[in-house]
């Protein structure tokens, strides 16, 4: 197994806080930089990829129009757990891209597979 690139764990809800925004914008950046990124969405971090958001109540940005700029920047690996999803009432049709689900048994080796680990 070979360890190469950059794995962005995400585990914050994306209203409340800058700590997804600031996820998306370590990703891009390292992307930007010719780094191979993966992103994993864990517990309240799932909701970040929901369809349909409407933060402008709470004055704050979407974050769904950067999230589907990711392919651009070849950010095309996003894992989310299922535990999480399930936990939340939550399926993979709901979010607002393709994403690899990963049980709880396989993040160990999920994490060995990348040479850094940001948790945000």
């Amino acid at each position: 197994m070979s360890t190469d690139g950059i794995l962005v764990l995400t585990r914050s809800a994306p209203y409340g806080s800058s700590a997804a925004r600031d996820a998306l914008d370590v990703a891009l950046t390292c992307s930007v930089f010719e780094q191979p990124v993966t992103l994993l969405f864990l517990d309240d971090g799932v909701f970040q990829l929901l369809k349909e958001q409407s933060p402008s109540a709470i004055a704050q940005k979407n974050l769904n129009a950067v999230q589907q700029s990711l392919p651009l920047y070849d950010i095309e690996r996003l894992c989310v757990g299922r535990s999480s999803l399930e936990q939340r009432g939550l399926s993979g049709a709901e979010l607002i891209l393709p994403v690899e689900l990963i049980d709880d048994a396989d993040l160990p080796a999920l994490l060995a597979q990348h040479r850094h680990v940001l948790s945000i």
